[in-house]
């Protein structure tokens, strides 16, 4: 089920503009149980920072969890092991993301893009195309 869910919520961040929590996000978002819902949403704002910062990057896809296990705190998630997708090609993410109590609003976020992840190592990490 949780599967499903997290389908269901990539699908709806990835037809979204840029992270404008529009009522289909919203809602989805609300389907979700808070430590997910947590993860989710802090992963919708890394895919909008990283697309806003003036850099080259086009971000479509954030794994909080690809080369570590991120930290999970009441109303914060740190994830020093994340990774996003730019263009088909994935690069190295630590990130520092609070919310409010109902994980729907970010209150701060902080983040430092990495290397570019070789494509030997994606299948390693369970990242794709």
């Amino acid at each position: 089920m949780r599967k499903i869910c997290l389908l269901t919520l990539a699908v709806v961040v990835l037809a979204s503009p840029a992270m404008a929590l529009d009522g289909a996000l919203k809602a989805g978002l609300l389907k979700l149980d808070p430590e997910t819902r947590l993860e989710q949403r802090c992963d919708a704002e890394a895919l909008d920072r990283i697309g806003k910062d003036g850099s080259h990057y086009k971000p479509d896809r954030v794994v909080a969890y690809a080369m570590a296990t991120p930290t999970m705190l009441t109303d914060a998630i740190e994830s020093p092991g994340a990774a996003f997708r730019s263009k088909g090609e994935w690069y190295k993410l630590a990130y520092v993301c609070k919310t409010a109590p109902d994980h729907m609003k970010v209150l701060s976020f902080e983040y430092q893009i990495g290397d570019a992840i070789a494509e030997a190592d994606w299948q390693k990490y369970n990242l794709w195309q």
